[in-house]
């Protein structure tokens, strides 16, 4: 136990100015070494941008949040107390991280609601969750969910109608109703109309305001437009971390990214 828990007054509990961080953390595949020596903070309620080449590390440091990968070393804790690599993915799940992948993975045959019932915390099985929903008690979480995401003016209508965009929406929406404290999400801006794309930066301001939200992007006017801050990866290791300003204007991450990508059009 740290000084300030110790100093807390009894009967209170003190919550982590961060809600994740990382220490010296390594993964190491037949000897390559796709992160290395990571020390990595995610504040409570922070929404952070992951940005860099392909092959920087990126997916793989959320591949080891969400315990699909583990550590060679290092260590990697969640809310303070959990040290998730002794956790496997389902476990890491019910803690409280949501992952999302670039392509969307809805249950296209049923309709946007049933999608978001289905997903639901109490849920326990698709007849479950269906019958759950018909409660009032039960469907306050989904019907707030589908107002955030933009997708109540399409409840009733079958998922795979939907437009790519509104997929990715519903997607987010999947994790929100599992009340998760973490989201990790994987170029949801990928494929995107340039409205859709607004709209996604702008939910995403919103979830962060209950949540905090790792985000793996790639498309840099994206980045520039919604992100609070940006950690930039190069080689399995952090090369920079501050605000978009603060990382346009240095010149390693202009060398070994910015500069060949984006700068030229800033």
């Amino acid at each position: 136990m740290d000084n300030a828990a110790k100093a807390a007054p009894p009967g209170t509990r003190k919550e982590p100015a961060e809600i994740l961080y990382t220490r010296s953390l390594e993964v190491s595949f037949d000897g390559f070494k796709a992160i290395r020596g990571v020390d990595f903070t995610l504040g409570a309620g922070e929404l952070r941008f992951l940005i860099g080449p392909n092959g920087a590390g990126k997916t793989t440091l959320l591949d080891v949040i969400c315990g699909k990968v583990k550590p060679s070393a290092g260590e990697v804790v969640f809310a303070g107390r959990h040290d998730l690599a002794r956790y496997q993915e389902h476990q890491i799940a019910r803690l409280g991280i949501g992952r999302k992948f670039q392509a969307p993975s809805v249950f296209a045959n049923l309709t946007v609601l049933d999608n978001l019932l289905l997903s639901a915390k109490q849920a326990r099985g698709l007849f479950a969750a269906l019958l759950a929903g018909k409660k009032p008690s039960n469907a306050e979480r989904p019907l707030a969910t589908l107002e955030l995401i933009g997708l109540a003016h399409q409840a009733n209508r079958p998922a795979g109608a939907l437009s790519h965009g509104e997929k990715q929406w519903l997607e987010i929406g999947m994790l929100l109703v599992q009340e998760p404290e973490l989201l990790l999400l994987d170029e949801p801006a990928a494929g995107m109309t340039d409205k859709e794309t607004e709209k996604t930066g702008e939910l995403l301001h919103k979830i962060s305001s209950r949540q905090s939200v790792i985000v793996v992007e790639h498309d840099m006017e994206f980045v520039r437009q919604f992100a609070k801050t940006v950690t930039v990866m190069h080689e399995g290791a952090i090369l920079k971390q501050g605000t978009m300003a603060d990382v346009q204007n240095d010149a390693r991450v202009a060398e070994v990214y910015l500069g060949r990508q984006v700068v030229k059009h800033a």
